[in-house]
C-alpha cells in the first residue's frame, strides 16, 4: 500500500490497471497496455494492481468493477475508465490529460 502511494505521487503520470485474474476482459489488456507502452515509452508509467490481493487500494479508489483503469499524476486522479478500451484511445487520452 506504502508503494503504491509512493508510485501514484510520481511526477510521471501512471496508468493503473485495476484487474482481477478471474475476469476475461482484464486479460484482453494486457496486450492493449503493451501497445500503449510501446507508443508513449518512459511518458507514462503502466502498473497493475490485482483487486484480490489488495483489498485496501481497491477500497480506497472505489474500484467496483474490473479492469478499472486510473490515471495519476503527482497523486491526483487525472482520469478514469471502466472497461475494456483501445490502445489509441488510452494514449490520446494519456497524452491529452497529463500535458
Amino acid at each position: 500500500m506504502e508503494q503504491f502511494n509512493t508510485i501514484i505521487q510520481s511526477n510521471t503520470p501512471v496508468l493503473v490497471d485495476f484487474f482481477a485474474t478471474w475476469c476475461a476482459p482484464c486479460k484482453m489488456m494486457a496486450p492493449i497496455l503493451q501497445q500503449v507502452k510501446s507508443q508513449v515509452g518512459d511518458e507514462v508509467r503502466i502498473i497493475k494492481i490485482d483487486v484480490d490481493k489488495n483489498p485496501a487500494i481497491a477500497q480506497q479508489f472505489q474500484i467496483r468493477s474490473v479492469p478499472t483503469l486510473k490515471l495519476f499524476k503527482n497523486g491526483q486522479v487525472k482520469w478514469t475508465g471502466n472497461g475494456v478500451m483501445q490502445a489509441d484511445q488510452l494514449v490520446g487520452i494519456i497524452k491529452t490529460t497529463t500535458r
